[in-house]
């Protein structure tokens, strides 16, 4: 439901900020769910005893837990003041998720080694996988962005 009765400059950052935790929220609560919980493959921090990869898992999942409570309550303020534009939120969700992913796959992955996304095979395909993919849904994201920047206080 697109509602654009409101076109100030505040609602068009809220949408922006709601979809980019979501974004997060949602990201990181699948790299949790699939890869550490379903399939074993690794826990946010693998550089100690499989305890302390557990507590990792723990935390890592609470914050993608309150990322995505915190745009869901932004979320419904914009729809309760009629000031949601979904295809900026959207644009923010793909962001948002594209950033972490990205985030994810170089800095914790390759420069921190806190963890890879599979052990005991190439990696390559993985990493290419998962960083070739991030970068798309960022760059989508961003064009959507673009596309619904404030114009003369118009929203297009």
């Amino acid at each position: 439901m697109t509602i654009q009765t409101n076109t100030s400059n505040h609602y068009l950052h809220l949408n922006l900020y709601s979809g980019v935790l979501f974004g997060l929220g949602l990201v990181a609560f699948f790299d949790e769910v699939v890869f550490h919980q379903l399939l074993h493959w690794h826990h946010f921090y693998d550089k100690s005893t499989t305890s302390v990869g557990l507590v990792s898992d723990g935390l890592f999942h609470a914050f993608s837990w309150f990322a995505t409570i915190a745009s869901l309550f932004l979320f419904a303020n914009l729809r309760r003041k009629k000031a949601l534009y979904l295809k900026r939120w959207f644009g923010g969700l793909l962001l948002g998720a594209g950033i972490f992913q990205l985030y994810d796959g170089t800095v914790q992955h390759k420069w921190f080694k806190l963890h890879q996304i599979r052990y005991n095979v190439d990696p390559l395909p993985y990493d290419l996988t998962w960083n070739i993919t991030a970068t798309v849904m960022t760059l989508i994201g961003i064009i959507l962005l673009f596309k619904t920047r404030n114009r003369s206080g118009q929203i297009e």
